[in-house]
């Protein structure tokens, strides 16, 4: 499912362009995630499961200077929209995705067996034990922010590898992941093709009578930060990690890492 490194590098690009932004905000809408408060702002929804990601921002001191930026990024974007617009997750909770596992229902359903939860972190040892050979190199896997990602219910920024061998390496760590038997026995497969990214925030209260067009023009504006001084994120490891909502994702101190 997931596409060679020159077609990734296409797909995202074209992301970037004016007229992406003014088709996608046309979209955009309000997330289950996340609910309003009696007394104002928004709380989180439970939303269980498990997911492979690059250890939280708040444990991940290498990628400090990154982080802070991005920190940067998600207070001045908050500034430019509407109020309540974007519910802005912890910037402690930043991370990269590298393989969605399970979540919501589906993990509702799955852990009704006792040994689901068990088995899982075992099963991830074993596939991070077989992956291994074929990501480890010695040479950092270098991803670059590019801008701003709309998606239906959230924002996000996009992520660009900075070279063909940094895309492979998580492609052949997912694809150790989504082709193991023992895995698919669980009741997980993979869902989404790979697109690298880190969300800011969730839509909390879109406004009927929003301007889209202003919105689009205001992320693509955004977006020329970046164009000649991109931060760099360095990926050395891969962790199993749970979560109760989108706020938080957390491990036990004996659950599988992959360092790369």
């Amino acid at each position: 499912m997931d596409e060679n490194y020159q077609t990734y590098l296409n797909r995202v690009a074209r992301m970037m362009l004016p007229e992406t932004y003014r088709s996608q905000v046309q979209h955009i809408q309000e997330s289950p995630k996340f609910q309003p408060r009696p007394e104002g702002g928004f709380q989180a929804v439970p939303f269980p499961g498990y997911t492979v990601i690059t250890p939280p921002s708040e444990e991940d001191s290498e990628n400090l200077a990154f982080y802070t930026q991005l920190k940067d990024c998600q207070e001045q974007l908050l500034q430019k929209l509407d109020p309540d617009m974007m519910v802005a997750v912890p910037p402690a909770s930043f991370h990269v995705t590298l393989a969605d596992l399970i979540w919501d229902n589906a993990y509702r359903d799955a852990s009704q067996n006792p040994e689901f939860d068990v088995r899982l972190p075992h099963t991830i040892a074993q596939i991070f034990q077989q992956s291994l050979p074929l990501v480890s190199g010695g040479i950092p896997i270098r991803w670059q922010l590019l801008g701003l990602m709309v998606m239906p219910r959230a924002l996000a920024v996009y992520l660009l590898p900075a070279d063909e061998p940094s895309y492979d390496r998580i492609l052949k760590l997912r694809q150790t992941v989504y082709q193991n038997r023992d895995l698919i026995s669980l009741g997980i497969e993979q869902q989404y093709h790979f697109t690298a990214h880190i969300t800011l925030g969730y839509f909390g209260s879109v406004s009927a009578d929003l301007d889209r067009d202003r919105l689009s023009s205001t992320l693509c504006d955004f977006n020329l930060q970046w164009l000649e001084n991109a931060p760099e994120l360095l990926v050395k490891r891969a962790e199993l990690r749970k979560f109760d909502d989108m706020t938080r994702y957390y491990r036990e101190p004996d659950w599988p890492v992959l360092e790369f």
